[in-house]
């Protein structure tokens, strides 16, 4: 038993793989309704939006210093709304997308200079941005949502090939693919892994901090830039506060995913297992019809219990292992 607990403990995708099969259960005890084919794709299609938000968050979580970034949300917003007036103003789909990629590269260089290099502090630093972008989002629509996209527009977000979303199949998938590459095969992950572990080792490695932090909260931009372009195509219009609580959701999705608070520790596989379980959790509460207050207590409650439980179980595994010396 006590052999099951260590390679549990000590795998973070056995142990996310084993909540997720609890939750089914409970979920699936809860409401009849739960598997239901089209409540699986309405998972789906929110789970899009947020794993690309929680592959930005986890990354510069994993950068360290404290790295977090709490204006993802609002950043996601004010694309979306860019993606909406550029259209209206006439740009075809192709070109308003690459207006709003360029807008989540703006406000993700904002962010990377703030802390990279005006040594800000993230939360303070994206705290600050996070008013700005959503103030600047509820500005340029007058609290009014855009819509009148093009009906062709809805084939990315609303329509399925061999039965799998759009979505997923030409934008999550694709995505989360060059972002693994670019962690886990280049040496760009390496370095934001050794900034997030020890940053002074990083600095004799020859390792320029200031460039690898700054593209980290780059990154995190154009993935919620992307997850803009996603949701509006979803929802067929673009508001200013679409993106609003997303950030709550992303920084839970990556510390239930294993990535450490601290930075360099964690893995981004964790973190797309992560993303199943809070949306089936958030669905399966929804059919329940259980008061969105709680589903934002649960969510509350969830984030807690990681923290937590990323502490028991890597202190059960350092005593296994010290034990075995």
């Amino acid at each position: 038993m006590k052999k099951l607990a260590f390679s549990i403990a000590k795998s973070r995708t056995k142990f996310l793989l084993l909540l997720l099969v609890i939750e089914m259960i409970i979920l699936s005890c809860i409401s009849p309704y739960f598997f239901n084919m089209n409540n699986l794709l309405q998972v789906t299609q929110f789970g899009a939006t947020l794993t690309l938000l929680s592959l930005g968050e986890a990354l510069v979580m994993i950068s360290g210093r404290d790295g977090i970034d709490i204006s993802i949300g609002s950043t996601m917003s004010l694309s979306g709304v860019i993606f909406g007036l550029a259209v209206m103003n006439g740009a075809n789909i192709p070109i308003a997308a690459f207006i709003t990629l360029l807008g989540g590269v703006v406000f993700g260089t904002v962010n990377g200079v703030l802390v990279a290099v005006a040594k800000v502090p993230a939360l303070i630093a994206t705290l600050g941005t996070q008013y700005i972008y959503s103030s600047l989002a509820l500005y340029l629509t007058g609290g009014i949502p855009i819509s009148g996209f093009p009906d062709s527009f809805a084939l990315l977000s609303l329509k399925s090939t061999f039965g799998i979303p759009n979505q997923i199949l030409f934008v999550v998938i694709p995505v989360s693919v060059l972002i693994f590459i670019l962690v886990y095969k280049m040496k760009f992950g390496r370095r934001v892994y050794l900034m997030g572990t020890n940053p002074e080792a990083a600095k004799y490695a020859g390792i320029r901090e200031m460039k690898v932090r700054a593209m980290v909260y780059v990154l995190a931009g154009v993935l919620a830039s992307v997850s803009a372009i996603i949701n509006n195509s979803w929802l067929m219009t673009a508001r200013a506060d679409a993106g609003s609580g997303t950030e709550m959701q992303a920084i839970t999705v990556a510390v239930l995913g294993g990535i450490g608070v601290a930075g360099g520790t964690g893995h981004l596989g964790g973190v797309l297992i992560g993303v199943v379980i809070i949306t089936m959790l958030n669905s399966g509460l929804q059919i329940a019809n259980v008061n969105s207050v709680w589903q934002l207590a649960a969510l509350g409650l969830i984030l807690i219990a990681a923290i937590i439980l990323n502490q028991l179980m890597s202190r059960f595994v350092k005593n296994v292992e010290k034990s075995k010396e």
